[in-house]
């Protein structure tokens, strides 16, 4: 299992940092969302 999970990580290298900001992106989204109406 463990050689399968690097040969995907190896694979999608060119990618991972889209995915990363990606991820970051809908992140920001989510806690803005959620502490937004506090603030207001």
């Amino acid at each position: 299992m463990l050689s399968q999970i690097k040969t995907a990580a190896t694979r999608s290298s060119d990618t991972l940092l889209g995915d990363f900001v990606g991820a970051a992106a809908l992140m920001v989204t989510l806690v803005g969302g959620l502490y937004l109406p506090g603030l207001m």
